[in-house]
């Protein structure tokens, strides 16, 4: 028996089969190989077509059949993982009404900040956890109020993985993870945000029916089985946004437990046991994949933008004739430098505006640079050490708001992979880092399990098979190193 789990990103379609007896993965495929075009039909505008992440997931479908050579009839059970915060618009009929406005799309943040003052920031962020900003339902916002003509057709609105799910079953439905992540779930209620989308002028009917986030979602469709080379009647059994669905790939479903990620922006999501926002909005708080009324776990987001970004800007900087530098040499690069960099600063933070630091924007920049002692290792080192040191700096956000880290659970495949970040990380904040072989579309693939049956609980199928292959303990931080973090946030302070 077999499951298989899709992460519907912007960039691509990723499909991974798992063994369901053994958790072992079989494969994994992405489509297309390149990059899926977004489109900007005006600065700072995100769209993409919902029939395309539909065509995608169809080809990884059959790519992943082909290299496994699993027969679909042995596919029992369909997860889903999908890019968070987009709006798709579905008439009666189920047809798509425009290209759906993603997740990094800005142009209702302005819809979004108004509601937060006209509704009263203290009434959103007990009953939403959130300002209403630049999420989903701001967006729907926005197309009553510039596009009056398809507004009016809407008959139900989606998120990216409800609209798969569609194409799966055909049935128009979604989850309180979904609402909660589009700021359409009233936490202090404990249903649809409907004081918000009255204030938007939305009907209530826009909304789909809820389903279990893990629970029988519906069942594929014959028509939907031609398409994507599967057998009609496998169930999809599990959905979820991106973000909450990578963390319970990492078996990070208990509070203390932090899942975290270093690619060209770097996220902890951190598990609270209770509904939880911050009065100052560095970070945001989303229904957890485990959430119900009688356990309302929360899922807690901190997104640091300068990260990879800078590690990637300084390979660029040291590679030569066109030929990228790989990680694995600037490691060992910097790896001859002690912690410290000998006084060289570098802060990150070179990606636009930090929610972490209040929407500051300090800038990437250098500092106690000597041209007679610093080289290339310096720098190296120095922006390893300013990315791990962001993100110690967000880490202190949760424990101000009561949320204690115990263990951080990574991913295999990004800045984690760099044993300097790694160890600066848990040195100065004193957690072991836990590395992990997984993806979100794996997760997806055993999450989906719970719902027929093969597994009693999230935990039990995310546990199952899955053991670190690298663990960083802390260390007591060497004097120069804490030096260093001191003098990072000195510089930090004034750029502020």
């Amino acid at each position: 028996m077999y499951l298989i789990g899709y992460d519907i990103g912007s960039s691509s379609v990723k499909a991974a089969l798992v063994d369901a007896s053994t958790g072992k993965t079989l494969g994994i495929e992405q489509y297309p190989e390149q990059e899926m075009p977004i489109v900007a039909p005006q600065p700072d505008w995100a769209e993409q077509h919902p029939e395309d992440w539909w065509a995608a997931v169809c080809a990884a479908t059959r790519k992943l059949i082909t290299q496994t050579g699993i027969s679909s009839t042995e596919i029992e059970a369909i997860g889903i993982a999908y890019q968070m915060h987009g709006l798709v618009c579905l008439d009666k009929h189920g047809s798509v009404l425009r290209p759906s406005i993603i997740w990094c799309d800005s142009r209702a943040v302005d819809i979004g900040n108004r509601a937060f003052e006209q509704m009263g920031q203290g009434f959103c962020l007990q009953h939403y956890l959130n300002t209403p900003g630049n999420f989903t339902a701001s967006k729907l916002k926005w197309v009553k109020e510039h596009q009056p003509e398809i507004f009016e057709q809407i008959d139900k609105v989606m998120l990216p993985g409800d609209y798969i799910a569609y194409r799966m079953t055909g049935h128009m439905n979604t989850t309180v993870t979904g609402l909660s992540e589009g700021i359409m779930w009233d936490f202090h209620l404990q249903k649809p945000a409907r004081d918000l989308l009255h204030h938007f002028g939305i009907p209530d009917n826009y909304l789909p029916e809820l389903v279990p986030i893990c629970g029988v979602q519906g069942k594929l469709t014959r028509k939907a089985a031609e398409e994507s080379g599967l057998k009609e009647g496998i169930i999809i059994g599990y959905r979820a946004g991106d973000q909450p669905n990578n963390a319970m790939a990492l078996n990070v479903l208990k509070p203390g437990e932090l899942a975290a990620t270093g690619g060209t922006s770097g996220v902890v999501y951190a598990v609270s046991s209770r509904p939880v926002y911050d009065p100052q909005q560095r970070v945001n708080s989303f229904a957890h994949v485990n959430y119900t009324p009688d356990t309302p776990n929360t899922g807690v987001l901190l997104c640091i933008n300068g990260a990879g970004s800078t590690y990637r800007w300084i390979r660029d900087l040291l590679s030569q004739n066109d030929e990228k530098l790989p990680y694995t040499q600037l490691e060992s690069i910097g790896g001859a430098v002690s912690p410290g960099a000998e006084g060289l600063t570098i802060l990150p933070f070179g990606n636009g505006a930090e929610r972490m630091l209040n929407n500051g924007n300090p800038g990437a920049s250098i500092h106690g640079l000597n041209v007679n002692r610093h080289g290339k290792a310096h720098l190296v080192r120095a922006g390893l050490e300013g990315i791990a040191f962001a993100f110690v700096q967000g880490i202190s956000v949760f424990e101000q708001l009561g949320i204690q880290g115990k263990i951080i659970r990574v991913g295999n495949d990004n800045l984690f992979q760099s044993r300097i970040f790694a160890q600066t990380i848990s040195d100065i904040y004193g957690l072991q880092i836990d590395v992990y072989h997984t993806t979100g579309a794996i997760g997806a693939a055993k999450a989906s399990g719970v719902a027929i049956g093969l597994y009693p609980d999230l935990d039990t199928a995310l546990a199952h098979q899955l053991k670190p292959v690298h663990q960083f303990n802390p260390n007591k931080p060497a004097a120069e190193l804490l030096d260093a973090f001191q003098r990072f946030k000195g510089y930090l302070n004034k750029a502020l």
